[in-house]
């Protein structure tokens, strides 16, 4: 597990660095920002059109070897450009070719990665080894800006595109080496038969894209997960962007400002993966509630008075961020069954990557009509309201559903038996919920209608467990059923 976080680590440096020189790339060639932005559309475009099909791969492929495969071709292609911007035949439409390449190739190793770093620990310790994903995304991400700027003006901006090729080998060099661990190997072994259409995950059978969706659909805690991503994406959360026009607008500060806020993003990211690392069943009312804390920072962040202020507000709306985000694909990856999980993950995709396209445009009109402190203060006004209406909703069907057994009254196969919680306490031992403490044979009540109810002789009661474990509270007459009723099942 140590060489795969080193390695994710180092592969995401050197996409964060291509991301970077790729902004400026495009501006050296068309000098409009508008192609800027078209770019990184066409680059996430493949996500939202073939996500699903990229995740029913990595279910029927290898994982390993579909990993290794992904980053070769990426670094492939990493090391084409570098070859055409050395040579200066790089022009746009060929740029955005090879930006369309790179996604669709993402989208079958974005999902591979991910799940062969699950393969590498023990079922307990998945959460942590998502966290140290995480990690080394939000380390890669400030390096890889870092040394962008390093490699552009020491190197050239070719130089950029071949690092990140020679940084997606390293990761292909590493994964034959990797070794799952007992667990895991028996996950995917389950999941490998799954495919296969045995009668050992009826629920998982097929490759197709149609089985993915669906158990997507039918899991109310994934569609949750789907609407917290997207409220929260569409009027929160892209801080790149509203809080740039907050920083150089209301706060009066410049790029070196904005700089700053950046990198206190940046920190409480790295701080909030290390937290998320020592989940180890977090549920979505964790995301919820997370989500509902980084909402309401956000409307103190649209009234911060100076940068200072700000500062302070932004480090804990990055750790909630980055915390959400690991409970968030933590459940992604461990509630599905092994056999769906890559189809799961890229439906998801699919759905990140369609809030991720409309959230730029939504955001911008409300600063347009509301300026930056009115969009960030009715952003996380909105999303507060909504994630606290669905927490309400959620507590309201639980008590719903639960129903009577809340208040102590348990139901047995022929007697309901109303326990007090006093005489639970006072059990002088545990006894278990299988175990009936005593059977009594009683008399049919339609053979004795219009005659006294005879007494039930002492022979009649069978006790099945020693007299010193029945508490008195459970051996007092019970009436109304025929039959056998069958006491302490109810405790």
């Amino acid at each position: 597990m140590r060489w795969w976080a080193v390695a994710n680590f180092v592969s995401n440096a050197g996409t964060w660095m291509q991301l970077t020189v790729q902004n400026l790339l495009v501006l050296q060639i068309t000098g409009s920002a508008a192609a800027t932005g078209l770019s990184m559309s066409v680059q996430a475009a493949p996500g939202l059109l073939m996500g699903a099909l990229g995740g029913a791969a990595v279910d029927r492929w290898p994982r390993k070897l579909t990993a290794a495969a992904g980053q070769v071709l990426l670094a492939v292609v990493a090391v084409v450009t570098a070859v055409l911007v050395a040579t200066d035949r790089l022009d746009l439409p060929l740029l955005m070719a090879l930006a369309a390449l790179t996604g669709i190739i993402a989208t079958v190793d974005g999902p591979a990665c991910a799940l062969l770093g699950n393969d590498l620990v023990e079922t307990d310790d998945v959460p942590s080894a998502i966290g140290i994903g995480s990690l080394a995304h939000s380390g890669g991400r400030l390096a890889g800006a870092a040394l962008a700027g390093v490699t552009v003006s020491v190197l050239g901006t070719g130089a950029a595109y071949g690092v990140n090729g020679l940084s997606f080998l390293f990761v292909a060099c590493v994964i034959p080496f990797l070794k799952p661990a007992r667990t895991a190997a028996a996950r995917v072994a389950g999941a490998e038969k799954a495919v296969g259409g045995t009668p050992e995950a009826p629920e998982s059978t097929g490759t197709g894209v149609r089985e993915g969706l669906t158990f997507f659909a039918r899991r109310p805690r994934l569609v949750a997960l789907a609407g917290l991503n997207g409220v929260s994406a569409l009027f929160g959360r892209n801080y790149s962007l509203t809080l740039v026009v907050l920083v150089t607008g209301p706060l009066a500060g410049d790029a070196g400002t904005f700089s700053t806020v950046s990198t206190v993003l940046a920190v409480g990211g790295i701080l909030g993966a290390v937290l998320g690392a020592r989940l180890r069943r977090p549920a979505v009312r964790l995301v919820a509630l997370l989500t509902l804390a980084g909402a309401l920072l956000q409307v103190l962040a649209g009234l911060a008075p100076s940068v200072a202020v700000l500062l302070v507000l932004v480090l804990p709306m990055a750790v909630a961020e980055s915390v959400a985000d690991t409970a968030q694909n933590t459940v992604l990856q461990t509630d599905p069954p092994p056999a769906l999980r890559g189809r799961v993950l890229g439906a998801w995709s699919s759905i990140r990557t369609l809030w991720g396209l409309a959230a730029p445009p939504t955001l911008g009109l409300l600063m347009e009509l509301l300026g930056a402190r009115g969009a960030l203060v009715a952003g996380g006004l909105l999303v507060s309201a909504v994630v606290a209406s669905g927490l309400l909703t959620h507590a309201r069907r639980t008590a719903r559903a639960e129903g009577p057994s809340a208040s102590g009254v348990r139901e047995t196969g022929s007697l309901v038996v109303a326990v007090s919680p006093v005489a639970v306490k006072s059990l002088p031992a545990p006894v278990p919920a299988t175990e009936p403490v005593a059977v009594m044979d009683l008399p049919d009540p339609d053979a004795i209608k219009g005659h006294p109810a005879p007494a039930v002789a002492p022979s009649a009661v069978r006790p099945l467990v020693p007299a010193a474990r029945v508490p008195e509270a459970l051996t007092a007459p019970a009436t109304g059923a025929a039959g056998r009723a069958e006491l302490g099942t109810a405790v």
